[in-house]
């Protein structure tokens, strides 16, 4: 009875193993940079912005078009008591050039902004990617290590189970140790079906993210040394975050972009003035039409065209309001996303030196609580301990260790999500956690 969980939980291990793939985190990273849809579709979005940022530029350049007419005329001529026909053919060709456009300059530079914000973006997906990998590879790796060690447990606490019947058999302990272990190790055969369940979960996240099946992580090499933010000083970082952070970047093109948007509005009030320049052939049948006057030709005209706005019914006024209103709200988002990613890089800073003490508090706690275990268990076998004691040693020593193997990878997350929040996170910082890995 108190197995009887075992043989489902090693049906369903053994049904999800299959071919495992051992892949590294660089490696993964590249993979997913061809199959996640989320970067996939930032990749389109810069595609996308890159063109939108070309198209202003034709706001500067000539256009020339080419336009035809072909016509029948039939006239009736009352007095000579006849009908005369027409036949003609024109074919133009027209050119324009902007010499005077305010508003067209403001476009092309609020283009070339467009430009900018496209790799900004794309620089921010990428930064997004890494960091949601990591997190779905390190949430394997800690689920695979916390079943470990919940096995690990179970095999102890077994051993304890064992022993605690054999010394109740021979009268040297009560049913009250065995009971003990018996629930002890009820409660950690529930603990490594849930262990069992989540690795199965975080895996399936991992596979969704790259496009692959029974992915096994390489783990943290034991012999990894942790270190702490390459700068010591918080306003660095900050500072840093201010200049660099994809959401800053981002937010003050939009300012700039705004501020252009309002350029183009008072360019309403501005005239403009235009080149434009035609060449009309004209050519009739039997070389001429109806009256003297419609014969072959050839016209050629030069123009210089001028207009110059002097009432719009207020539009143009509304229209500044507007934009102003808009580059007001730009320039508060900008603030805001100033604030914002100060406050990120404090937390990601704090939450990093936290882990870093975490790990070096949590070594030291898996000695000591190795230590408690042996004294437990020596005071177990000459009668000064009781069996509850070494099975909380036991169960104190393994969540030690889980707590340590998360605090580990926790500290590596938080790492990249340092440099993510300062704007400085690129594949190298990738590279150099990937090399921490066992091989």
């Amino acid at each position: 009875m108190n197995f009887r969980f075992l043989p489902l939980t090693l049906a369903l291990s053994a049904a999800f193993a299959g071919s495992a793939q051992a892949q590294n985190l660089l490696s993964l990273y590249e993979t997913a940079r061809g199959y996640d849809s989320t970067y996939k579709a930032a990749q389109s979005q810069y595609t996308a912005n890159l063109a939108k940022g070309d198209q202003a530029k034709a706001l500067l350049l000539p256009t020339i078009g080419i336009a035809a007419n072909m016509n029948k005329t039939d006239a009736e001529l009352l007095a000579a008591a006849q009908t005369a026909t027409s036949q003609s053919l024109t074919l133009g060709l027209n050119a324009s050039h902007p010499l005077y456009r305010p508003a067209n300059t403001a476009s092309y530079q609020q283009g070339m902004r467009q430009l900018a914000l496209a790799g900004v973006q794309l620089k921010a997906a990428e930064q997004d990617l890494m960091v949601r990998l990591s997190q779905a590879y390190f949430d394997v790796l800690i689920s695979r290590e916390s079943l470990e060690f919940v096995r690990a447990q179970k095999v102890a606490v077994a051993e304890q189970l064992a022993a605690a019947k054999r010394n109740f058999e021979v009268g040297t302990s009560t049913i009250t140790d065995t009971r003990e272990a018996q629930a002890r190790y009820d409660l950690v055969l529930a603990q490594e079906i849930a262990a069992d369940n989540d690795l199965r979960i975080k895996r399936l996240a991992l596979n969704q993210l790259v496009g692959l099946t029974n992915i096994e992580p390489k783990s943290l090499s034991s012999q990894a040394k942790l270190s702490a933010p390459d700068l010591q000083s918080l306003d660095q970082w900050v500072q840093q975050s201010s200049a660099s952070s994809p959401s800053v970047l981002q937010s003050r093109a939009a300012l700039d972009i705004a501020k252009l948007e309002t350029s183009k509005a008072e360019a309403g009030h501005k005239p403009t003035l235009d080149l434009v320049a035609g060449f009309t052939p004209a050519r009739y049948k039997n070389g001429k039409g109806i009256n003297a006057s419609q014969i072959d030709s050839n016209t050629t005209s030069v123009t210089l065209a001028l207009n110059v706005p002097l009432f719009a019914g207020f539009a143009t006024q509304n229209r500044i309001k507007e934009t102003v209103a808009l580059e007001d709200k730009a320039r508060s988002d900008l603030e805001a996303a100033e604030r914002g990613v100060a406050q990120a890089t404090r937390t990601a800073f704090y939450g990093l030196l936290s882990g870093l003490g975490q790990v070096n508090a949590l070594q030291a706690a898996e000695a000591s609580s190795q230590s408690a275990l042996e004294a437990n268990k020596l005071g177990y076998q000459v009668g000064v301990r009781i069996n509850i004691d070494v099975l909380n040693s036991q169960s104190q020593l393994f969540q030690t260790k889980r707590d340590l193997a998360k605090a580990r990878y926790d500290v590596l997350l938080g790492q990249l999500k340092l440099r993510q929040a300062a704007g400085t996170l690129v594949e190298t910082d990738l590279a150099s956690i990937n090399a921490m890995l066992n091989p």
